[in-house]
């Protein structure tokens, strides 16, 4: 419910803090004093679109303040929206609504200190407050609302949500066929291709470092008379022919000869002549090696054709498919796995189109048990409102609950029609009212009279009240255009309605307001030369004081009739009779 409301520097409101109560609360005062724009002031602060206009002349900004106690159904239904936009708060169950609305146009909302978008505190607001009044955005005007309003009042609630969760998986399902389907040819052009590239890649038969491989190979082949040349003279140098004096491998034999002479005489040497044995053998190893090298030489054009033609086939596949033989490997491995997909794709599609028929045989019962009931529920709920309009002097109206369905090819099959579906079922419910005999029934945004709407509200709520989720309902002037025996049967069904909500009402009529828990003056005054508004709320005898100036004046006679109205209401003489010191003063303009 609503527990407070700060107002700074709105239209004629210096100041003003409102304490409201769980109940029914009214806040009454003349003409002009400033009780609808509270009402303004609160649709700021729930997101509703503003002007700078509203700011106080004279001033920079104008601030709104909200502040909610939330029971648990309310903190639940607000907990994923404020996690999704990271606004909670410290208590799940208190939650602070403000707006700053400058004069030079710019406006801020936020949500427990922490500035949001407009619309996400008015999402959050539509949860908290509906707000009734004659040229107000009435959610019951709404017709996409109706139809949650019937549900809630048959109790169908929990059926809608299996409905919904099979709708979300057909859904998915379609969405699925869909993309299996789209432009069959095309895929077949891509399966056919990812053939020709698979096979393409495949007859290549790579290997990985192959490419380096014969790029080596290459080398070898292009230039083998010139290494064949250099390996020879190499080991020539090295070892030479037998015989040779000027091979490096008979220049350390007689070097080695020499020092195993020497170390005979002096063993000081004889580290180096071992030194210079194992230069030998070193020596002998690598002219073995170049010879071996020589023997594996030899100028081949054919096989070097064949390596220039295996590179030139890599060189094209690169182009095509990688920067390396392992990427082309690699992609030939995306390829595979794309084609084994393409090939199972029909099946998919198979098993996908028998899930649809399931899915669509399953929804079209649920379908049909939810169109039932709430044909049923509505004939209830419309008998509920011609009573509850009857109470309220429309006893000739007449209300109907329009439910009505629409064709479309990929609809629900039910009774040999394909029917459009959302996830709420196959059903459009509109409400529809006919306020005079004669007239045929009518949405209602269309009814015109103010007067009409509001008891319309009043009615729908009073039948809805259990159905409606929203804690706080208020009603701007709902008396207007009816006079006080009615105003009695108002306060009656307001205060019944406070019963499920906290209810707020501004009135202009005392046999409304005499039946409040909880009663606020709205006066308005000039100070300093400036006009100011103040809110007050009333005592026991302030009240009685109050209630006899609506009746026409303070005189012993009125303040009677409004004991007596007080009386009627439920309220105690004893209480309301005594000395009635004056409440402190909520607000100050």
């Amino acid at each position: 419910m609503l527990g407070e409301l700060e107002i700074r520097n709105f239209a004629i409101i210096e100041h003003a803090h409102l304490r409201l109560q769980p109940g029914l609360n009214v806040l009454t005062g003349e003409t002009g004093a400033g009780k609808s724009i509270v009402v303004d002031a609160l649709s700021a602060v729930l997101g509703e679109r503003t002007s700078p206009e509203v700011v106080r002349a004279g001033e920079t900004c104008a601030i709104i303040e909200a502040f909610f106690e939330l029971d648990s159904p309310t903190a639940q239904r607000l907990a994923p929206l404020l996690a999704e936009q990271g606004l909670q708060g410290d208590d799940p169950h208190a939650l602070v609504l403000s707006r700053e609305i400058r004069a030079e146009g710019r406006s801020i909302a936020r949500v427990n200190g922490r500035v949001t978008a407009a619309g996400i505190a008015r999402q959050i607001g539509e949860l908290l407050v509906d707000i009734h009044g004659q040229s107000e955005h009435l959610s019951l005007l709404r017709p996409s609302e109706h139809l949650n309003l019937l549900d809630r009042f048959a109790q169908l609630l929990p059926l809608r949500e299996r409905f919904a969760a099979l709708a979300r998986e057909l859904s998915q399902v379609r969405q699925r066929m869909r993309a299996l389907q789209e432009d069959t040819r095309e895929r077949l052009r891509r399966q056919e291709r990812l053939e020709y590239e698979l096979a393409e890649i495949q007859a290549a038969r790579l290997r990985p470092g192959e490419e380096e491989e014969l790029r080596a190979e290459r080398n070898r082949l292009a230039n083998a008379e010139k290494l064949l040349e250099l390996a020879s003279e190499a080991y020539a140098a090295l070892y030479g022919e037998p015989g040779a004096a000027t091979s490096a491998a008979e220049a350390l034999g007689r070097a080695a000869k020499a020092l195993k002479d020497i170390a005979r005489i002096d063993a000081s040497l004889a580290s180096t002549h071992e030194a210079v044995e194992e230069l030998l053998s070193g020596l002998r190893e690598l002219a073995a090696r170049l010879r071996d090298y020589q023997e594996t030489l030899e100028f081949n054009p054919a096989r070097l054709e064949e390596v220039e033609q295996r590179l030139a086939l890599i060189a094209n596949l690169r182009r095509k498919y990688g920067a390396t033989v392992e990427d082309i490997m690699s992609y030939a491995e995306r390829a595979a796995a794309e084609l084994s997909s393409l090939a199972h794709s029909e099946e998919e599609l198979e098993e996908c189109q028998k899930r649809e028929a399931t899915l669509l045989d399953q929804l079209a019962l649920l379908a049909q048990e939810l169109s039932l009931k709430r044909q049923e529920a509505a004939a209830r709920l419309a008998l509920a409102l011609e009573q509850e309009l009857a109470e309220l002097a429309m006893e000739k109206a007449r209300f109907a609950v329009h439910i009505v369905q629409r064709e479309a090819p990929d609809g629900l099959p039910i009774a040999g029609r394909h029917l459009a579906f959302d996830q709420t079922g196959v059903d459009q419910v509109e409400f529809l009212l006919a306020p005079n005999p004669g007239e045929p029934p009518r949405p209602l945004a269309r009814i015109a009279s103010g007067g009409e709407m509001a008891r319309i509200m009043l009615a729908l709520k009073g039948v809805l009240s259990q159905a409606d989720e929203r804690p706080t309902l208020i009603f701007d002037e709902i008396d207007a255009g009816i006079g006080g025996r009615m105003g009695r049967v108002l306060g009656q069904k307001l205060k019944r309605l406070a019963q499920h909500h906290q209810v707020i009402c501004v009135t202009h009529l005392p046999q409304l307001a005499a039946f409040a828990s909880h009663h606020l003056r709205v006066q308005k005054a000039v100070a300093r030369g400036r006009t100011i508004t103040t809110v007050t709320a009333l005592g026991p005898q302030e009240r009685v004081e109050e209630l006899a100036s609506m009746l026409g004046g303070a005189t012993e006679a009125n303040r009677r009739s409004a004991l007596e109205m007080l009386e009627q209401a439920g309220h105690s003489l004893p209480q309301l009779a005594g000395s009635g010191r004056p409440a402190p003063e909520q607000t100050a303009g």
